[in-house]
């Protein structure tokens, strides 16, 4: 009589296991053909200013060693790198359930016996008042056959959990190299409006001494010197409150560097910063792989998928198998002889008959955190390209900006030197020559925080298409 190949299709099939609960399959996020910006970009070319490193983008040596220096020592960093290292071992643990656990025990108990107790023990009974028993057994098998997928599926959303972690390490070391650059700039910018205001109040102190001088020839009047002061005493308050600034963001950049405060070491002035000469956003398509919050993302979207097999794979029976192999005696030389040996093996069988809704809400609560991840995940894409949308508006409208008002400052330096010519000459009154100093003095005042913007505008650039972590 010929068997039939039913039965070892169906145990083999058994033995191999499926997997319920939905495959992953990424959503189709429709990306826009090119990047929303003044001028548009070209949409064929693929290189991106995120391409390049952060040392590639960012020249000044000082703002290098401080970038080095944070990428080591910053405490956010340090933290997301303590998450990647748990989330590895969470993934060790929880696929190491997938396979057979192998243990090992043993034991010896050593018992006197009364021989005046309630139950006297003679001699001729027990010769020894002491009993020694002793055990030993190996755990062969402690095992769940992972049939419905169930461990599988828990080992895949770990591991996605271990990749979102890894990918948000990545993005907080964009947003690390992004925010050490910005408050260097802050810092530099700072140290500009000081020289500038410094320059202006010895210029302005000047002017005063020239007034006071003319006063005391009968020439200007005591309005005149009033006025001269008033610009004398503008210049000199803005100081301090620089002063204030600089050394707070100075502080605030060793908290990123994950130092004490302390003062920073500068490099190149604001005006010796260089920019790339070009800001190519490449591609939108590609940013959906180049940033790290958006691949963070996709992973914990992933994570909560294969949650979802792990809700409904509690629906079917959980079959797990056990045994042990060892002996047991009361005297250790016979510990591992025939009459002692013991063994042990159990198949068990766990099926959920009533569980009064529990396991579909189970199922229910894993699909909306799937469906949470989702939103939160396309949400991220939509928010990503409208921070490079952003970013490239503001660069290419700040540097517009930065030109004219150059212009204007070139202006009013000729206008402020021409109006003390002639009012030192006596052809001009005084407060033409005191309202172009004073609104030379706020032109450059502007142009420092326009140039700073321009400098901004490029870190936000390089941070919005995900550069700076490679």
């Amino acid at each position: 009589m010929q068997k039939s190949p039913i039965v070892p299709v169906f145990i083999a099939a058994l033995l191999a296991g499926c997997t319920v609960g939905p495959n992953y399959q990424r959503p189709t996020i429709p990306a826009p053909n090119s990047f929303r910006a003044p001028t548009p970009t070209t949409t064929t070319d693929p290189v991106s200013l995120a391409d390049l490193k952060w040392f590639e983008v960012f020249k000044d040596p000082q703002l290098q060693e401080l970038e080095r220096t944070a990428l080591a020592q910053n405490y956010d960093l340090r933290d997301a790198v303590a998450r990647v290292e748990a989330a590895s071992a969470n993934l060790g643990v929880t696929r190491s359930n997938q396979f057979p656990n192998l243990d090992a025990s043993a034991d010896v108990s050593t018992i006197r016996f009364s021989r005046n107790g309630q139950t006297p023990l003679p001699v001729a009974f027990v010769p020894s008042q002491n009993r020694t028993f002793g055990s030993a057994t190996l755990g062969l098998l402690s095992f769940e056959l992972d049939i419905w997928g169930r461990l599988r599926r828990a080992t895949e959303a770990a591991r996605a959990n271990l990749l979102s972690a890894e990918e948000t390490r990545n993005a907080v070391m964009t947003t690390l190299v992004s925010e050490v650059a910005s408050a260097y700039f802050s810092l530099r910018e700072l140290d500009y409006q000081l020289e500038i205001s410094q320059r202006t109040l010895a210029t302005r102190r000047e002017s005063l001494d020239l007034i006071r001088n003319r006063q005391a020839g009968g020439v200007a009047t005591l309005l005149d010197l009033r006025q001269g002061e008033q610009l004398v005493y503008v210049a000199a308050e803005i100081i301090p409150t620089l002063q204030q600034e600089i050394e707070q963001t100075e502080n605030q950049i060793s908290l990123l560097l994950g130092k004490n405060p302390g003062d920073i070491q500068r490099g190149q002035s604001l005006t010796d910063q260089m920019l790339p000469p070009d800001v190519p956003p490449g591609l939108p398509s590609s940013l959906l792989e180049r940033r790290p919050d958006i691949r963070a993302a996709e992973q914990s979207l992933i994570a909560a998928n294969a949650e979802i097999g792990v809700a409904k794979a509690a629906y079917f029976p959980q079959i797990s198998l056990s045994g042990f192999l060892g002996g047991q005696g009361t005297q250790l030389s016979r510990l591992f002889s025939g009459p002692s040996a013991v063994w042990n093996f159990t198949p068990q069988v766990t099926q959920p008959i009533f569980t009064a809704g529990r396991l579909k809400s189970e199922v229910r609560l894993s699909q909306a955190m799937r469906d949470s991840a989702l939103i939160q995940y396309e949400k991220i894409i939509q928010t990503a390209f409208t921070e490079v949308s952003n970013a490239l508006i503001a660069h290419q409208r700040v540097r517009e900006s930065r030109v004219q008002q150059e212009l204007l400052v070139a202006a009013l330096q000729d206008r402020t030197r021409l109006a003390y010519v002639r009012y030192q000459g006596g052809v001009d009154t005084q407060l033409n020559a005191l309202d172009a100093d004073r609104d030379l003095f706020q032109a450059e005042l502007t142009l420092s925080q326009i140039r700073l913007n321009e400098l901004n505008s490029v870190v936000q650039l390089y941070k919005a298409l995900g550069g700076g972590w490679q």
